[in-house]
């Protein structure tokens, strides 16, 4: 008797655990454990609000001004771009250089044949290009003078990038010029180097 009262005691505590881990897991099976969301309650939700509705109502007040700075800055964006030269190809808007250099050269007294070079376009910027050509003329110094300043009231975007000035031999006493003139065109003219292998 006193053997099966011993090993009574010796499972008794064995036992207990074997039950306190089942319950503790069975628990956590029905309730879901830990897993579920927990229950957060608002606190203060009356003053939020009323602090994200002054935010909103600041944005709603401030947005009419913003849309005419946009408005402003278009129309900016807009008169600047006027006097880029637009056209399908960079050698269509070299072509477009080299006829308004033969057309303030006329109205100024003295014609340019032919053109000297034509660079490749090169970028300006992320959202422009610069395309160039150079001619060799002769003129009389006040006829480059006056030709210098119809070149720059054009409507489009041009600068002299090189000018050259040689003395004549002629009795009219006429200059030999060699001019440089570029013009701002559309990105998408340039021709992108990336991928290119070098030499």
């Amino acid at each position: 008797m006193s053997g099966v009262s011993g090993m009574k005691q010796r499972t008794l505590p064995w036992v207990v655990g074997v039950l306190a881990i089942w319950a503790v897991a069975a628990l956590r099976i029905f309730t879901g454990g830990d897993s579920g969301p927990a229950v957060v309650q608002a606190v203060n939700s009356v003053p939020l609000a009323e602090k994200r509705l002054d935010a909103l109502r600041h944005k709603a007040a401030t947005l009419p001004g913003e849309e005419a700075l946009l408005k402003q800055a278009s129309a900016e964006l807009q008169g600047r771009e006027k006097g880029i030269i637009d056209a399908p190809t960079a050698q269509q808007a070299q072509a477009q250089l080299v006829e308004i250099i033969q057309k303030v050269a006329k109205a100024n007294g003295f014609d340019v044949k032919g053109v000297e070079s034509m660079p490749q376009p090169k970028p300006l910027g992320d959202d422009y290009g610069v395309v160039s050509v150079a001619e060799t003329f002769s003129c009389g110094i006040e006829q480059l003078v006056n030709f210098l300043a119809a070149l720059a009231n054009e409507p489009e975007l041009l600068a002299t990038d090189d000018i050259q000035i040689t003395g004549g031999s002629d009795k009219k006493k006429n200059i030999q010029v060699r001019l440089a003139l570029s013009g701002v065109v559309p990105r998408r003219l340039v021709p992108d180097k990336k991928g290119r292998a070098g030499f």
